[in-house]
């Protein structure tokens, strides 16, 4: 069972969890008490869970909603995003993924969104982010929900890459955490690729070398001894990502990237 899964997570360790007996009953508990975190029954729809986040935040407007749902169409995720829904979760479901963004969500500062849709449609999704881990994270999550047609070893390959040139452009490139600066992101989905777009408002640096040359090998290598360490792996990262895809073309300055992964 779900929710016994979560309560058993550790990412949730120290949160109480309360279950409402309905939408009705969601909603009467929320006009009682103060609760950080709404998760959505599975057995509703996507539509009937936004309706009930839009009355859920009448009631207590800094609630954090999460859409746990059996399934959802590309179209019914982008409306979730559109709703500012903190993320959306189909089956099969990982409770430990779950119960790590319901913490995440409840832990966060004030909350806002930190993600703007400047346009969304299934194949051509282009948003402008702030600067947080939870932010990435979530804009990740919808990805995944979004291509859910790939495989599941390939997509999360995918979004290890994507990841790693969304958190460097984050940390390097916008200046650091909450530094106030946004990064522009675009996924597309054309008939033979997946392409993820990444654009800091930084100055740039120099690209990782290409992979087989004495830098590139030099770098893997570095990059290795530091994860053995635990130490930060910085920009090392996106050694990895180009790795994974099949294409990974810089802008002159390097403050824009994009990913190309073949799928035909």
């Amino acid at each position: 069972m779900l929710q016994r899964a979560l309560a058993a997570s550790p990412h949730l360790s120290g949160h109480s969890i309360d279950t409402a007996a309905g939408s009705v009953d969601a909603l009467r508990r929320l006009r009682r008490q103060c609760y950080d975190v709404l998760l959505t029954s599975p057995a509703t729809s996507v539509e009937e869970d936004l309706a009930l986040v839009d009355e859920a935040r009448e009631v207590r407007p800094s609630v954090r909603p999460i859409v746990l749902a059996g399934q959802a169409a590309p179209e019914s995720v982008i409306a979730a995003m559109r709703a500012r829904v903190v993320a959306v979760f189909t089956e099969p479901f990982d409770a430990d993924a779950i119960a790590d963004m319901a913490r995440r969500a409840a832990e966060a500062g004030p909350w806002h969104d930190g993600i703007e849709v400047l346009s969304a449609q299934p194949d051509w999704v282009a948003v402008r982010l702030d600067c947080s881990l939870l932010t990435a994270e979530r804009l990740l999550r919808y990805v995944s929900e979004l291509r859910a047609e790939i495989p599941g070893a390939d997509r999360e390959d995918l979004l290890v890459a994507y990841r790693e040139v969304l958190l460097n452009a984050m940390e390097h490139g916008a200046g650091g955490w909450c530094s106030g600066d946004r990064v522009e992101v675009a996924a597309v989905r054309t008939a033979r690729s997946i392409v993820f777009y990444v654009k800091d408002p930084g100055p740039g640096f120099d690209p990782p070398a290409p992979p087989g040359s004495s830098e590139h090998k030099a770098a893997v290598a570095e990059l290795l001894r530091r994860e053995a360490e635990g130490s930060p792996t910085g920009g090392f990262g996106l050694l990895v990502a180009r790795t994974i895809v099949d294409e990974m073309i810089y802008s002159e300055h390097a403050n824009q990237v994009l990913l190309i992964k073949h799928t035909r």
